[in-house]
């Protein structure tokens, strides 16, 4: 299994780090191993800073098309983003660490790529840090889309079923610290809940 990660799909999250919205997908992959499945997430044994970035995830079925979706962290050091990509080197080191991932609860989700970013159904992202809303979007503000993110892996990429996709964070994003309690959610436009994570910082 791989997560294949997009960047920049949000405009204003670009914006936030000092870079321009994407027009094509930019793509990234962490291994398996990356995922946290269960306890704290352990914050204080990384050596660099941890952000937080809130994002929808999407798991493959057997024709590449969603199967599931939940709420997921793409967790990510931004001090050693930010020397990495002032050298112009992979982002590995900041994006690929032990425990850079968590995912939530499933929820079954047979409506396609572009229901994802239908307004109609108002999936809508969002994430507390010790009761303190930071990251809050629908995800129709994508500028880069779900849809346009498996168009572009199926044209290059190894992608197999059961894989995961990390649809991008809105903006929002900012550093974990032990301690910290962290709720996500990914809603529908009733407000019923589809997929929550509920864990800690250790």
């Amino acid at each position: 299994m791989a997560m294949w990660c997009t960047i920049r799909t949000f405009a204003k999250h670009a914006l936030e780090l000092g870079n321009q919205p994407a027009a094509e997908p930019i793509i990234f992959v962490k291994p398996a191993a990356c995922l946290h499945e269960a306890g704290p997430i352990p914050v204080s044994q990384h050596p660099g800073e941890v952000h937080h970035e809130v994002e929808c995830v999407v798991r493959l079925n057997e024709a590449l098309e969603p199967e599931s979706i939940a709420v997921g962290l793409d967790l990510t050091d931004r001090e050693a983003q930010a020397a990495l990509r002032a050298e112009q080197l992979p982002w590995a080191k900041a994006k690929c660490f032990t425990a850079s991932a968590v995912v939530g609860t499933w929820f079954e989700w047979s409506a396609g790529w572009d229901a994802l970013v239908d307004e109609a159904h108002g999936l809508h992202l969002s994430l507390t840090v010790n009761d303190e809303r930071r990251q809050s979007s629908p995800l129709h503000e994508m500028s880069v889309t779900p849809a346009q993110q498996i168009g572009a892996l199926r044209s290059w990429a190894p992608v197999r079923p059961g894989d995961l996709l990390f649809t991008g964070t809105p903006q929002g994003v900012g550093q974990l610290f032990p301690g910290d309690i962290l709720h996500a959610a990914l809603t529908d436009g009733q407000g019923r809940v589809l997929s929550e994570l509920t864990t800690r910082c250790a």
